[in-house]
């Protein structure tokens, strides 16, 4: 069954790569249905990418004939995948503030499907803050962003902002059987844990989940099915993830062990709590005492608990490192018999717990590769191919 995506195209120079994208996704087997602003009519015509596509293109939202039997909703319905194509810094601020004022923002607050946008701007409007708040909004909400790439623009100026070109949008989708982790079970854990000291205080870190939740939502875009075994966090479950939410770092090893047979690929994001109280009081401590002491112990290992299986996955740990970071990588990845881990700084002016924006060293036996600071989901597109790449060569190996 072939993918069903609904291409946004919005009012920019770069519109006209749509037309080589509707051509290059019907290649890979695609069926696609074109949606394009007002402004995009501008830049090219509705009837060049009715022909490519072969639909009719939608351009207004109060289309009487169109709109009879409420098709906007059936659109939204019918997408298994929304791509905007170019997105601009304007359709970017809308989509963020939740308008609906014209028929692609109607259907992407309408759909249920993935939104995926690949922006096109100005260097200086996508470095301009506001666009970067509107950034950090709809990725916080789910929205994957491919690019943009730095170059030669249109107004004669260099920078970051040139959409993708189309080959490069299609890699990063990964469509249909061409994926390299079609049918493989893959499980992710991702989140703080709390522990709990009285029903109203609990220990927890700074995680927020991004890295785990975007690696969750990369690996599922490659074909694999990915259940994600989450902490307490606020972002938004990535679309065809199963998601098990669980709270303390006991739970989340018996979610884990109780899943972990039939998985062929183990990504420990997590960031569980090394420490639990010992006893956790039934009623809320009062602060009736000058000082407060808390009996601790450990919690289980879950990661190198899996690395221990007899023919367990394929196994990647995350190591948060506050110095000497490559040598205490290195300790974990043998210690704990990981087939790979990716570390990084915390506690520093960039990257790590909290912030959007993170740099990886990964390790695996005999290799290395570091992954330059970027935005957390950019980077986790780039550790998924890494992933990818290493799980299949430890497969070939195995099998010859």
């Amino acid at each position: 069954m072939s993918i069903k995506i609904l291409l946004g195209v919005s009012g920019g120079i770069a519109a006209y790569k749509a037309a080589e994208l509707v051509r290059r996704l019907g290649e890979r087997g695609a069926e696609v249905r074109v949606v394009m602003t007002a402004a995009a009519r501008s830049f090219i015509t509705p009837l060049t990418l009715q022909a490519l596509s072969g639909h009719e293109v939608r351009c207004d939202l109060l289309d009487p004939g169109a709109e009879a039997g409420m098709d906007h909703i059936e659109l939204a319905r019918w997408a298994d995948l929304v791509l905007v194509a170019p997105a601009t810094a304007d359709l970017m601020a809308r989509l963020a503030a939740g308008l609906a004022d014209d028929l692609l923002t109607t259907l992407a607050l309408a759909t249920t499907a993935p939104l995926v946008l690949a922006p096109a701007m100005n260097h200086r409007m996508w470095l301009n803050p506001a666009t970067q708040e509107n950034l950090a909004r709809l990725r916080d909400r789910g929205v994957r962003i491919l690019g943009p790439a730095e170059g030669d623009q249109a107004c004669g100026e260099w920078g970051p902002g040139r959409m993708l070109e189309p080959g490069e949008i299609l890699d990063a989708l990964v469509l249909g059987a061409d994926s390299q982790l079609a049918g493989r079970q893959v499980l992710v854990t991702a989140g703080p844990t709390r522990e709990a000291l009285d029903p109203v205080r609990y220990l927890s870190n700074r995680s927020s989940g991004r890295m785990g939740y975007a690696l969750a939502e990369s690996l599922a875009a490659r074909g694999a099915e990915v259940t994600m075994v989450s902490g307490p966090s606020a972002l938004a479950v990535p679309h065809r993830v199963e998601l098990v939410a669980v709270e303390s770092a006991l739970e989340m090893e018996a979610a884990v062990m109780a899943r972990i047979g039939a998985c062929d690929l183990f990504v420990a994001a997590a960031a569980v709590s090394d420490y639990r109280p010992q006893a956790t009081a039934e009623e809320k401590i009062k602060k009736n005492q000058a000082e407060l002491h808390l009996h601790l112990v450990k919690n289980p290992d879950i990661l190198a608990r899996v690395a221990a299986l007899n023919g367990g996955p394929f196994t990647v740990g995350f190591a948060a490192e506050t110095r000497d970071l490559e040598e205490q990588a290195r300790t974990k990845l043998a210690a704990k018999g990981l087939d790979m881990i990716a570390a990084n700084l915390v506690g520093g002016e960039t990257g790590g717990f909290e912030r959007p924006e993170n740099a990886l060293l990964v390790l695996w036996p005999g290799g290395r590769r570091s992954l330059p600071l970027g935005p957390k989901a950019r980077l986790a597109e780039a550790l998924s191919d890494l992933i990818v790449e290493r799980y299949l060569a430890d497969a070939a190996s195995q099998d010859s």
